[in-house]
């Protein structure tokens, strides 16, 4: 880069000097001079007997120029007679007839300055080309190193036993070709990961590489989207160039989507696509990759281009979910393995209450809990360790401060929160509350109902519609107890929610009978004239007597809304062991 930048500097100074010369040229040569005095051929006669001309040259011209004794410069009329330069010399008056040669001498020698600067141009651009090649060469070698030692293993990997057994597969595969070899099987080039983030890609990756005791090569897609054209797929090539020097490795492409996305030439980006072929290339088979596997990771597989997902480049498509209950109490029992937890703690009942935890999430608040017993310097990790940590990974801190709600606020958020737990319990007793808070948290919310659903593989439709009337309750509790005037933008989110899962019910689910079983997003690929305002007309009639639903039943159980609703205000947090005490201690009407 130092040469490089030495020779720009170069060029630069020779293009300076160069400019400078030229304007030098020109200035002496059409500028600098003053302009000439203009004399009739008469008056230059009596100014040549009078010894007052000291130079004429441009004799053979129509038009000569001098310059007299006083050192200006003037201009007459040429008369052309036999025996003007005699006449000229007699008086003294020095003749020069080469001055227009001068003046070819100096444009031939500018010319050939130009020549020479253009020759030194030329080969200094030569040589630059020569030295970007180098340096495009060096930035196209990715800098993805081995990680030869890799001590992860499939113990280290909680739950996703099907995705497990897939990838053990390819284990075997590493360690004993021949015995493939002998079936004329041959090994997977490559599997894409799939599934929400946070639910252990890389670490199968890892593990996969660990298992086999192979190199293990980590990336990104990113490394390989470039602004400069062909450096993306010089990458991929350096990254293969590289795999191919050990037998065997694992190569990881995290984020693959970021160069894999669908062509769909219209949108396209040439370097992408240049990227993205290189990439195919290497994978195609026109190229020997026997014990190198491509591992690569998605959280959307459905935006990946099908060249990459056909057999013989991406074999298997293996999703990774988010943990079931029985799985979670594993990566719970993995990641506390190191962690001082108190006798108490039931990790079971933990997994019951984490649900749609990702792996990552699960570690996040055993490591939450572990800062806090930190902080108090408390012996072990106990029960309120973990209750506070899971509140953070859900809502975020608690504010410190509170001086700032007034109490209009604070009543408004009582109502509110008592809304969504009263409604969750009435008509979803299945659902567990297990907290209800006015304490507003750093992530802006005011307070929140905790509402955790059953661990359940699908949703019915009862179930979805209890889900809408659960979002609805804090509006409608608003509605009821300050008003239709008085109702707050504190439902944004709620609403998110309920239109979100309405949409998707008509949509892509059927369960409608207006809308009828179709869906919509397929209908749309074809012809979506009219079928837009339907959908909307449809989700809006819907949503509207679900939320009348709602308010009936919070209006015949006001009662019930009110005391939960104070012991917010008194307590500011409320479990479910109090809110079940404040309703079975009530009479509860549902319809």
């Amino acid at each position: 880069m130092k040469i490089r930048m030495n020779k720009k500097l170069l060029i630069t100074v020779m293009i300076i000097l160069s400019l400078s010369l030229l304007s030098g040229i020109a200035y002496f040569q059409f500028i600098g001079k003053d302009k000439p005095v203009v004399l009739l051929y008469k008056d230059f006669m009596v100014q040549v007997k009078e010894g007052k001309v000291e130079t004429v040259y441009y004799v053979d011209e129509p038009k000569i120029e001098g310059k007299l004794a006083n050192g200006k410069e003037f201009i007459t009329d040429n008369p052309r007679t036999e025996g003007f330069k005699e006449t000229l010399l007699m008086h003294n008056v020095e003749v020069e007839e080469n001055s227009a040669n001068s003046i070819v001498t100096n444009i031939i020698g500018l010319v050939g300055f130009i020549a020479v600067f253009a020759g030194m141009a030329i080969f200094m651009s030569k040589q630059s080309s020569r030295q970007t090649s180098m340096e495009f060469n060096k930035m196209s070698n990715i800098e993805a190193a081995p990680q030869e030692e890799i001590k992860v293993t499939f113990a280290s990997v909680a739950g996703n036993e099907e995705a497990k057994e897939s990838i053990m597969d390819l284990v075997d595969f590493l360690r004993n070709p021949e015995k493939y070899a002998k079936y004329g099987a041959r090994i997977p080039r490559g599997v894409i990961l799939y599934g929400p983030p946070g639910t252990g890609k890389t670490l199968l990756a890892k593990a996969l590489a660990g298992e086999a005791g192979v190199p293990f090569y980590a990336v990104s897609g990113s490394d390989f989207v470039q602004i400069y054209a062909g450096l993306g797929a010089g990458r991929i090539r350096s990254l293969f160039k590289k795999a191919r020097e050990h037998q065997k490795c694992v190569i990881f492409i995290d984020e693959i989507d970021a160069l894999g996305k669908k062509r769909d030439g219209m949108n396209g980006n040439d370097e992408n696509d240049r990227t993205l072929n290189a990439l195919l290339t290497e994978m195609s088979g026109f190229n020997e990759n026997e014990g190198i596997i491509i591992i690569a990771a998605t959280n959307r597989l459905d935006t990946l281009d099908e060249a990459l997902l056909r057999p013989g480049r991406f074999d298997r498509q293996i999703e990774v979910g988010l943990p079931d209950v029985n799985a979670r109490h594993k990566i719970l029992q993995l990641h506390s393995n190191r962690k001082p937890l108190a006798p108490g703690i039931d990790l079971g009942r933990l997994a019951h209450e984490t649900v749609y935890f990702s792996g990552a999430e699960l570690e996040s608040l055993l490591n939450e809990a572990a800062i806090l017993a930190a902080k108090q310097d408390a012996e072990q990790i106990k029960h309120e360790h973990i209750d506070k940590a899971y509140y953070t990974v859900i809502a975020g801190e608690e504010k410190k401060d509170r001086s700032m709600i007034s109490q209009d606020d604070r009543r408004l958020i009582a109502y509110h929160e008592a809304g969504h737990a009263l409604i969750t319990k009435l008509v979803a007793p299945e659902n567990r509350v297990t907290k209800v808070t006015i304490i507003p948290s750093t992530k802006g919310a005011g307070g929140f109902s905790m509402n955790i659903a059953p661990d359940k593989m699908c949703r019915s439709k009862k179930e979805m519609l209890n889900q809408i009337k659960i979002s609805l309750g804090g509006r409608a509790a608003e509605e009821i107890i300050l008003g239709e005037d008085n109702i707050t933008t504190g439902a944004s989110n709620d609403i998110e929610k309920a239109t979100a899962t309405i949409v998707a019910m008509m949509k892509r689910f059927g369960m409608n009978q207006s809308t009828g079983l179709l869906n919509y997003d397929v209908m749309n690929n074809y012809s979506n004239a009219g079928i837009d305002r339907v959908m909307l007309d449809e989700c809006k009639k819907t949503m509207d007597q679900l939320y009348e639903e709602t308010k009936m039943i919070l209006q015949k159980n006001v009662h019930l809304l009110d005391e939960i609703a104070d012991t917010l205000l008194e307590k500011e947090t409320v479990n479910e062991d109090i809110l079940d005490q404040i309703i079975n201690g009530s009479l509860v009407d549902v319809i």
